[in-house]
């Protein structure tokens, strides 16, 4: 990256260097640190120049991670890793506490253990309370005073909805190797109302001129994945929960395009306790590289 002697690399420089490649955009990394793009635009450069390589090889389309950016992006969360650890360690006093958390189902089966097992080794004194549910279900619940914080999903940017943990595609998911029966109605395995998964697929059905009928429908994630996996019905789900047995279906299935689902966290201020776990969800979606960030290897 640079000689002993170059100069230092600026925590600030990196974390809008880290920011932009988990954002995927400049934009994005200007709202996120309420900076202008100009201002991300020039952290960039001035870290390119400490660095003495080219980071980030732009196109008109998207930022792809250069060889010395891979070797910064991991050193750089690594950096800013200890430097948040130090921080919380000279304010005092460890996270203790039970936290009441609500998380959606798909959230809690597929990423949640990987957040509080980071969250548990951090946080030792802590304790954890979990309610499973409909996003929808749980912010009410929020609202009411019983849940700190909640994790949850949304198909469209909705002002003070949280924070944005990633974002990635929904996708039609069948049984590998089988193809749906289109005709005369497309049969679906959904989640009760409301859902925005299954929002999304009736939205995107309606648009594309093609008949359904729910010919499934269960408030639990792992059984409208078995009715897909059976061969039933087709389902939607994030591309990140495929696993075997389950291929996603597209334009060569005549299937509609689906829209991003963003995975958000959703937190009552001032719980030190809430933060440090949302802080958890957001590294694994980092590490994960969900989203449309810069391409890496």
């Amino acid at each position: 990256m640079t000689d002993a002697g170059g100069a230092p690399l600026d925590i600030v420089l990196l974390r809008s260097f880290l920011e932009v490649v988990d954002g995927g955009s400049f934009a994005v990394a200007a709202e996120r640190l309420a900076l202008t793009p100009s201002a991300i635009s020039g952290h960039i450069k001035r870290l390119e120049q400490a660095a003495g390589a080219t980071l980030l090889a732009r196109t008109t389309r998207r930022l792809d991670l250069t060889s010395a950016g891979e070797t910064l992006y991991a050193y750089g969360r690594s950096i800013l890793d200890l430097e948040r650890e130090a921080r919380a360690k000279l304010r005092g006093a460890p996270v203790r506490g039970r936290l009441r958390v609500g998380a959606s189902e798909d959230f809690a089966g597929t990423w949640l253990p990987q957040v509080l097992q980071r969250f548990r080794s951090a946080h030792p004194q802590a304790s954890v309370d979990l309610k499973v549910g409909i996003t929808a279900d749980l912010l009410r619940q929020q609202e009411r005073g019983r849940l700190d914080i909640v994790f949850g999903k949304q198909c469209s940017r909705v002002d003070g909805s949280g924070e944005l943990l990633w974002e990635e595609p929904l996708v039609w998911a069948y049984a590998t190797g089988q193809a749906p029966e289109l005709a005369p109605q497309l049969p679906l395995a959904v989640f009760p109302e409301p859902c925005v998964y299954r929002e999304s697929a009736i939205s995107a059905l309606g648009r594309a001129g093609l008949p359904w009928r729910i010919v499934f429908e269960s408030s639990s994630m792992a059984a409208c994945v078995s009715a897909a996996l059976s061969g039933f019905a087709v389902t939607v789900v994030a591309r990140s929960q495929l696993r075997d047995g389950l291929s996603e279906l597209g334009a060569g299935q005549r299937m509609p395009e689906l829209p991003a689902a963003r995975f958000c966290a959703f937190a009552r201020a001032g719980n030190s306790a809430s933060d440090a776990l949302v802080d958890a969800a957001r590294r694994i979606g980092m590490y994960e590289r969900f989203g449309p960030g810069p391409r890496r290897g």
